[in-house]
């Protein structure tokens, strides 16, 4: 749990992981960042995978990429059945929760099957940190955009709500996610939000946004929010420069 006591959210926008020279995965500058807000010498990481089908393969590249940190590193799947006896008391007992891309409304629906939903808000109010990428920085908010339902993408209203905001994830790289972030906002289907390219993850301490951060110069971040008029206002928010990277990571 974070040593301030503090609940913390992390939602990357796209680059939890970069790749090694060995052709493997390692925890990106922001998931660094993330866990890093633990203050543990040896934190104890739990990985869910819900949003890809609890894929083994997903599972064990989670693995491989944390072998070479001081974490105590577990997962939580739900597929076919959990594989904690408890897996809301599993969850309580983390410093760090990491959640990957794929379906959020699939990962929503399973959560919730397996009344997740208060559990996840029960460890962030006693500290836990939660972070993800894509699905799993959508999931903390009250929506987003979402390409669950296929390839052309489709509002989602019903995320978990921890933070009271709209989310725009790939907001760089992918060309619907910013007019239609904008336009769901402007006629109040979304409530006002963040945005993050690719390379950048959004902080919030409670509910409160305290900064952005990327390993990417010139990548951004935004505020979304309605302007009173039926209209949209974009404001770009410069991140902290955690590090540089030369190879594209999109």
């Amino acid at each position: 749990m974070s040593t301030d006591g503090k609940p913390h959210i992390v939602a990357i926008g796209g680059g939890g992981f970069v790749p090694t020279d060995r052709h493997g995965l390692t925890p990106s500058p922001l998931l660094r960042y993330a866990l890093d807000l633990t203050g543990q010498d040896r934190p104890r990481v739990c990985f869910l995978a819900t949003a890809l089908g609890d894929a083994a393969d997903a599972i064990a590249r989670f693995y491989a990429a944390f072998a070479g940190t001081d974490a105590e590193v577990s997962h939580l799947a739900l597929f076919p059945m959990p594989n904690h006896e408890d897996p809301a008391a599993h969850l309580l007992a983390q410093d760090f929760v990491y959640v990957s891309g794929g379906s959020v409304a699939g990962l929503l629906a399973m959560w919730r099957l397996h009344g997740l939903g208060e559990a996840f808000a029960e460890a962030w109010r006693t500290g836990v940190v939660l972070c993800g990428q894509s699905a799993g920085a959508l999931c903390w908010h009250v929506g987003g955009t979402t390409d669950s339902f296929g390839p052309q993408l489709r509002p989602l209203t019903d995320g978990l709500g921890l933070l009271p905001y709209s989310c725009g994830v790939h907001y760089d790289s992918d060309p619907q996610r910013r007019p239609l972030q904008q336009r769901l906002v402007a006629e109040g289907t979304l409530p006002d939000g963040y945005a993050a390219d690719e390379a950048v993850a959004l902080h919030y301490v409670g509910t409160e946004f305290v900064q952005a951060v990327s390993y990417v110069e010139g990548q951004g971040a935004y505020q979304v929010a309605a302007d009173g008029s039926g209209g949209v206002k974009e404001t770009r928010i410069e991140p902290r420069l955690l590090a540089s990277f030369a190879k594209d990571v999109r």
